[in-house]
Formats: structure tokens, C-alpha cells, sequence
């Protein structure tokens, strides 16, 4: 592809490397960080211009290879572009060559006339083939099927609605994240590949001492990304990538939706039972059925007639109300979205002519989101559901999904200068609607944008929360979405959710209690299902499941201060709210493949149950640790045990000089007046972060920081930067007992 080394030059910290065929570009970003491109190549997640520095200074040798040097790493540059990369000295990673994948002689015919689905191989412009350890790990590439280990899979990068029930056996879902983590106890790294284009990822599953990457289309560009830790290696890579603002607080309460809410009486209807049974909520999703005619950026006068009125009377409960937004705008001349975007030039044309497909108004068009004058309009069409008093906007059926075929591979999308057909645009458009989307919201509001995408690309984060897209009520969707929510998280997407209870099928009780604990834990926390399924509200089940429901999500309001936290050290560092538990303890083999299992920050551990039937659970707290139960306070032993698990409770566990954040009695978001420190034995430490939850006003230094240390019972707080209201009232608590603290700096004993 490259042919052999010619020569090189050096432009700040790019080497730019002459080869027989085709030049190629080494820009070294930090100690561990590096870009490996082609000269003329597209960049989608990452602007690379950005880190094109002058302080950064690598040091470069050419002998019969170009060497290339800086901090810890160093880049061994050779023939035909082949990379291999050493760390203080020791080879961690190379290119090899690709073997040809082992052929299965299969009656193709046969099978399909039987109701079987058969793979046809994809046929690559390119592929990149790096070594595998014997005993490394496979993690991230968002949100696939299976388990949290993905060595030994293959998989799609192609973003597909299927509404089948997903199970381990899925190549591919709504998202496309090609970056994968290699991890074992002694080296961890991942690659990210800066491709659009379908690829494959073979995950040593072919062969088992390598992985390659297929690409059917586009440009040679990766990245390596080094570092000490998994925790390191996700910071770097969403430094590159992006990382999420600080969501507004009531996005982190309990949110409800279903396709669909067909009335504002309906709704009406639905928060007063919310309100009479005692069960907090923060917002209800409206699904396309609020519209006329599923018009995007229109309103049924019939089933939601005033809706600004609507909505206003529903933010005096202390609830918001969040509309789902497709990209097809209906073809209906007089119509002023599909007018405007006519007569602009602003949609997908085929063969000189505006592209046409069916979605659920009909016959629509689809707006070319790489534009960023579209991504203007669009933003700004968006603006009108924030006039109307919406408090987000929830982008779905955007890989883009079509009920009339695919979208032919040579459909054209103009970004105003260049013509890019889908087989390019596919795995972005869900990524540029989202962009669209957030940044219109922020420049017509002062709050921080809450937006929700299905379908999605590496560095989304900056935009949107995602989440699962289409599940089912089974058990294995369940225990699915544990190591779904993880890799997501280490692929940079920390606000993410699955659909509790399951979208399509019916729900049983006990289904539906243990998902809404798992659900009291993950970022997104939204109960969401389908038309023609059983009814997932709380109360519609009987009176012992509604209570169970009810305790989860209380639980879920008694931590937000702690998962707020936690959010806003991801978006200083990109590490995840939700955690594999070996982002905790690296040097714990038995953490590596616990599907079961997870950390919330550094301090909580939860086991939620994920099989029908059980009542009591197999679970593991890492050895040489000490471990409390979440609710006695009472020390458990660690290690491999068994533990009762009632239909009312979640099991958690906290580790030994915890400090949790918790809210007490909070049916609503709006108003916090009191923050409660729980305190566990041993020696610790903790930062938290207050704001007014709400608005960028913290860009401006009005946030409070306070720190936290104690030595069991022996408590001081800091006040490290202060910018805003501080609390009413600080209750400690230490085991059975608890004091007011009233006096910052000051050293208290609780007794």
C-alpha cells in the first residue's frame, strides 16, 4: 500500500514520511498518544489540526528504520507503513501480517431456504493486523452484544436498527466505535481507527495471536493511545476524542417514556399517579405520536392541543417533558421544514435528484447533516421545541433507519463544499444530527443541552447521552446491559442508559423490579417500551412490585449527589461514572470477565441480580479490601460468597474510608437544600462539587469544591473554592450516630 521509505521531514511534532507510493503522517500528540495517516485523509472524531503543537518535540533516528521517540514511547516506522511500538525499551505492540481467515464451506441456498441468516464476507480496500499477547483482554467498541471480554469475537462497524431480540450473536448494533482496549496485568493500550467506512473487527477470533481490521473503504488512520491503567488509556483517549459537559442535575432523576403517550391528558393522567403513589419522577419522553402527522418540529392541536401551556403546567409539578426528534422530514410541499430544506439544498440526493425513502410520516427525505449549514437550521429548528418549553431532545431512528430498503451505498451527502456518499456518511449521521442538535441548544439557552442519540460515533460524547437502542424484556437483555453500559464507558460514552424493563415484549414483575435497580445505578435511568407490549408503569403491576419499584428509585435519588459527583470528574477526565470492576483493582484476575458485577466511582461495588428466580446471589468483593454493606453498615467479608437478594433491594457494597454524598426524602430535583455525608471506617479522603445544576454559570467560577478527610469518626471539611450558595446543612454520619457540620476547617469527632 505504502511501498518502501524514501525519506522524511519534520513539521513541529509531525514527521511526515516519504514512501515509494504514498506519503504518510506520524504526528505524536503526547507521551503515549499517536496518529498514524495518510496525507490526504478525512478526520471525523478527531480534528487533528488541534494537536499539531510546537512544545511537543519528538526525537527522530533513521537508520534502516525511522524511529521515532518521546517520553516513554517510542515508534518503530517500517516499510509499507508497518508500526511497531515499544515502551521504556520493551516491544508491547507490532504489525504483522494478516492471515487468510479460515474458509467454512457452507450450502448457502440451503440455509436461507430454511429461515437461516448467512454472512456474506466483506471485500476490503485495506487492512491493519496488530499482534495480540496471550494473555490480554479485549475491551470497548461501545455498545455490542456479548459479554465485557471480546476477545475471540468478530464484529461489524455498521450502524443497524435490527428490532430482533439482540443477542451475543449480533455483528453489529447502532453504533460505531472503533476503539478497542488491550489489556493485561502488565501493559495496557487501545487503538482507535479514524474510519467511517464499514470495517470489521476480528478480535482474535480467526487467529489468536492477532487482530485485524478489515476497512471496505476510506483513509489509513489510527491512533495508538498508551498508559498505565485503563483509566488511563479511556482519559487519553477522550482527550482526543472529547469529553461531556457536567449534565444538568435532574437529567441524572427517573425518567418515563413509551411509544406512546398518545394525549397531554394521558400525560396529565400518568404524573398524577407518579405523584399519588409516591414514586419520583424528573421528566416523560414524548414518542412521535405528539406531533401531526410524525411532522418533525410540528404538534397535534388535537391530542396536545397549548402544548407551550402543557408543558408549563407540567414544570409546576416539578416535571419536563422530553420530545423524540427523527431526521426523515415528510415530502408534503407546504410543509415549512421540507420547504426549507428544498429550496436550500439541504438533503441526500440520488443520481441528480432529492432522495427519497419511508419513514414514519410516509414518504420523507433525509437533511445532510454534514453540512454544517444544515447542522445550523436543523439547530435552530430545534430551538422552537425550546421556545415551546421542551427540556431535551431525543434523536432516534438516526443510523438512518428507512422502512423503504437501505439507503443505497452511493446516496450523496453535500457538506457545502464536497459530495461524500453513504457508505461514508452511515456510521456519522446519528453523530452529526446529535452535533446539530446539542450545539443549537447551547447557543439558544444558557443550560446545558440534554440530548439523546441511538445512533452514534466515536466522540459523541461531546454531544449526547445514548442509549441501548431497541431491547427486549428477557433476562438476557438484562444481564446484557451490564457489560454493554461498561464498554460504552470505556469507549468514552459515560452518559449512557438501556431501555428498563425492555422495549419490545412483556415484562414480567420480577423483570421489571430487577432492571429498575439496575437501572437506580446506570447514568441514564429510563423505563421506555413499545406499542402492543404490556404497559411497564409501575402501578399497572401489582402492589408488592410496585413498592419494590418505588425503593429503586428512591435509591436512585439517595445517591445522586455521589453520581453527580462522578460526572463531573468525567468531564474533567473522561473516566467513566459506571466502571468495570478491574478499572479498580487491575492486579485482580478475577475481575477481568465479571459480567455481573460493577463499580459506581471508586467506592460503591454492586452486584445487581440478572437471573430469573434467584433470591440469592453469588458475588465477589476484591480480596485485600475492607467492605461494608450499603445499607447496615456492617463489614462483609470479601472474596467469593453467598449473599441473600430479596426482590426490594440492590445489592452494594462500599469500600473501606468511603465518603458518599447522599440526598434523603427527595421526590424532586429542583430544590436541594441538605447534603448528607455518609462516612465509613478507615482513612479517606473525598472531593465534591456543587453548582446550580443547571446552566454554564460554572465556566464563570460559580461552583462550590469541598474536601472531605477523615480518620473514622474524625471529620474535616474544607471549602477549597467557593462561587456559589453553599448548603443549608451538612449532616455526617458514622455508623449509628450523627452531627451538623457547621464550622469549615474545623476538625469534629462524631459521637
Amino acid at each position: 500500500m505504502f511501498g518502501k521509505i524514501k525519506g522524511y521531514k519534520i513539521n513541529k511534532n509531525q514527521i511526515i514520511i516519504e514512501f515509494e507510493n504514498k506519503n504518510g503522517i506520524v504526528t505524536v500528540i503526547d507521551d503515549g498518544i499517536c496518529n498514524f495517516k495518510e496525507e490526504k485523509t478525512s478526520d471525523f472524531a478527531v480534528d487533528i489540526n488541534k494537536f499539531v503543537f510546537d512544545y511537543v518535540k519528538p526525537e527522530v533516528v533513521f537508520t534502516d528504520n525511522i524511529v521515532v521517540s518521546y517520553g516513554s514511547y517510542s515508534y518503530h516506522i517500517k516499510d509499507d507503513f508497518k508500526v511497531d511500538i515499544y515502551l521504556n525499551g520493551k516491544l508491547i505492540s507490532s504489525d504483522v501480517d494478516s492471515l487468510e481467515k479460515e474458509k467454512v464451506e457452507i450450502n448457502k441456498g440451503l440455509l436461507e431456504a430454511e429461515g437461516h441468516e448467512t454472512h456474506d464476507e466483506d471485500e476490503f480496500k485495506f487492512s491493519i493486523t496488530k499482534s495480540l499477547s496471550k494473555n490480554a483482554y479485549i475491551y470497548g467498541l461501545g455498545d455490542k452484544t456479548g459479554f465485557l471480554n471480546k476477545r475471540h469475537y468478530e464484529y461489524d462497524m455498521w450502524n443497524t436498527d435490527n428490532p430482533a431480540p439482540h443477542v451475543d450473536s449480533f455483528r453489529t448494533l447502532y453504533k460505531t466505535i472503533p476503539f478497542y482496549i488491550n489489556f493485561d496485568k502488565d501493559v495496557t493500550y487501545g487503538y482507535f481507527f479514524d474510519n467511517t467506512y464499514k470495517s470489521v473487527f476480528n478480535l482474535g477470533h480467526a487467529h489468536q495471536d492477532r487482530v485485524n481490521v478489515g476497512f471496505t473503504d476510506g483513509y489509513f488512520n489510527y491512533y495508538f493511545i498508551g498508559g498505565s491503567s485503563v483509566k488511563e488509556v479511556v482519559s487519553n483517549y477522550t482527550y482526543i476524542t472529547g469529553r461531556m459537559d457536567i449534565p444538568q442535575r435532574w437529567t441524572l432523576g427517573y425518567q418515563q417514556s413509551r411509544w406512546s403517550y398518545y394525549s397531554a391528558d394521558e400525560v396529565r393522567s400518568l404524573v398524577k399517579n407518579f405523584k399519588d403513589n409516591d414514586i419520583p419522577i424528573e421528566c416523560i419522553h414524548l414518542d412521535i405520536d405528539y406531533m401531526n402527522g410524525y411532522r418533525v418540529f410540528t404538534t397535534s392541536d388535537e391530542s396536545f392541543p397549548n402544548f407551550k401551556e402543557f408543558i408549563n403546567e407540567l414544570k409546576e409539578q416539578g416535571v419536563k417533558v422530553v420530545c423524540i426528534i427523527d431526521p426523515g422530514v415528510k415530502l408534503d410541499k407546504g410543509y415549512f421544514v421540507y420547504d426549507e430544506a428544498i429550496e436550500n439544498n439541504y438533503v441526500a440526493t440520488l443520481d441528480g435528484k432529492t432522495y427519497v425513502n419511508t419513514v414514519w410520516p410516509g414518504e420523507s427525505v433525509f437533511p445532510s447533516f454534514i453540512n454544517p449549514k444544515v447542522q445550523q437550521w436543523w439547530g435552530d429548528l430545534d430551538a422552537k421545541l425550546l421556545d415551546l418549553g421542551v427540556s431535551g431532545i431525543w434523536n432516534d431512528m438516526n443510523e438512518p433507519a428507512s422502512f423503504n430498503g437501505p439507503l443505497p451505498m452511493n446516496v450523496e451527502f453535500s457538506d457545502g463544499k464536497n459530495i461524500h456518499t453513504h457508505d461514508e456518511i452511515h456510521n456519522v449521521y446519528g453523530h452529526y444530527m446529535a452535533k446539530a442538535t446539542y450545539e443549537g441548544m447551547r447557543r439558544h439557552q444558557n443550560r446545558r443541552p440534554f440530548v439523546i442519540t441511538r445512533a452514534c460515533y466515536a466522540g459523541s460524547q461531546k454531544y449526547s447521552t445514548v442509549w441501548t437502542g431497541d431491547n427486549h424484556s428477557i433476562w438476557s437483555n438484562l444481564e446484557m446491559a451490564i457489560p454493554q453500559i461498561l464498554n460504552l464507558g470505556m469507549s468514552g460514552i459515560a452518559f449512557s442508559g438501556c431501555d428498563v424493563g425492555g422495549f419490545n415484549a412483556d415484562c414480567t414483575p420480577e423483570l421489571l423490579v430487577r432492571w429498575a435497580f439496575l437501572g437506580a445505578v446506570t447514568p441514564l435511568f429510563r423505563n421506555h417500551s413499545a406499542c402492543g407490549c404490556r404497559r411497564q408503569e409501575p402501578w399497572t403491576y401489582d402492589e408488592e412490585t410496585m413498592n419494590s419499584y418505588r425503593k429503586a428509585v428512591k435509591l436512585r435519588y439517595e445517591i445522586i449527589p455521589y453520581m453527580y459527583d462522578l460526572f463531573y470528574e468525567c468531564s474533567e477526565t473522561g473516566i467513566p461514572v459506571q466502571r468495570p470492576l478491574f478499572m479498580e483493582f487491575r492486579d485482580d484476575k478475577n475481575t477481568y470477565e465479571l459480567n455481573d458485577e460493577l463499580m459506581l466511582g471508586g467506592q460503591i461495588l454492586v452486584s445487581p441480580v440478572v437471573k430469573q428466580g434467584q433470591r440469592k446471589k453469588m458475588i465477589y468483593l476484591p480480596e485485600n479490601e475492607t467492605w461494608y454493606d450499603y445499607y447496615t453498615k456492617e463489614e462483609v467479608k470479601s472474596g467469593y460468597s453467598v449473599c441473600d437478594a430479596p426482590m426490594d433491594k440492590l445489592l452494594m457494597f462500599v469500600r473501606e474510608g468511603s465518603i458518599i454524598p447522599k440526598y434523603e426524602n427527595l421526590n424532586n430535583l429542583d430544590h436541594i437544600d441538605t447534603l448528607i455525608l455518609d462516612i465509613y471506617p478507615g482513612v479517606g479522603k473525598y472531593c465534591h462539587y456543587q453548582d446550580d445544576g443547571l446552566s454554564y454559570d460554572f465556566e464563570e467560577g460559580k461552583y462550590n469544591l469541598y474536601e472531605i478527610t477523615h480518620e473514622n469518626n474524625i471529620v474535616k471539611i474544607d471549602l477549597m473554592y467557593e462561587g456559589f450558595k453553599k448548603y443549608d446543612k451538612i449532616i455526617l454520619r458514622y455508623k449509628d450516630k450523627e452531627i451538623e457540620y457547621k464550622e469549615f476547617g474545623k476538625i469534629i469527632t462524631i459521637e
